[in-house]
């Protein structure tokens, strides 16, 4: 793990050709290829509070389509940290947002990261996708991200519709309802391309 240093020069208006780019270079680290929409993005960080100092905690921020939103909703207050596991995105994201810390790792790092800082999250945002969740070895994800939570500490990840009742999506939703005391899911972002939902997940068990 590291922190990274900008290591890539684009713009903030050439993001969707920068997201494509890397998944076509790497489609294992990159798991998407166009950024998601700023309707999306205002769903996904709902659950940051207006007030006090929260710490907020990206996985797989890409080329920051939500890093922005959270930018906007802390103005300045709290701590934000982005995991990003492709190091040329992970760079044009500490060019884009000095504010935030942006950390070069895998999702499956967070407990070490956080203890490192001796912090724990108040809100996880996710951009990753559900198979991430479930990896064919190693730990799976979700437990790892209740326990780097706070108590009330409140975790979104969001979904594209068509994909909502395939093998996977099912898994991932009965993982969420055993880690989390509450699951509620949002109505469908049609003026997002595809259309998305997103899954509020709130106090780890």
């Amino acid at each position: 793990m590291r922190q990274t240093s900008p290591d890539l020069e684009v713009s903030g208006g050439a993001s969707g050709t920068s997201l494509l780019r890397e998944f076509l270079r790497s489609p294992l680290l990159t798991a998407t290829v166009a950024p998601s929409s700023r309707w999306l993005a205002a769903q996904m960080v709902v659950p940051i509070p207006e007030r006090g100092e929260p710490t907020v905690v990206e996985l797989g921020p890409g080329t920051g389509a939500f890093t922005r939103l959270i930018q906007e909703r802390l103005g300045g207050r709290g701590r934000h940290i982005a995991i990003e596991l492709n190091p040329r995105l992970a760079g044009l994201l500490g060019r884009r947002f000095p504010g935030v810390e942006v950390v070069h790792a895998g999702a499956a790092d967070l407990p070490e990261l956080m203890a490192e800082r001796g912090l724990s999250a108040d809100v996880v945002v996710s951009g990753l996708p559900w198979v991430a969740f479930r990896p064919a070895t190693g730990v799976p994800l979700l437990p790892l991200v209740a326990g780097s939570l706070s108590p009330d500490g409140v975790f979104t990840q969001f979904a594209y519709t068509w994909t909502r009742w395939a093998p996977p999506a099912r898994q991932y939703r009965r993982d969420l309802h055993t880690t989390f005391e509450e699951v509620v899911l949002s109505r469908t972002v049609w003026r997002n391309l595809p259309p998305a939902l997103v899954y509020l997940a709130r106090r780890p068990r």
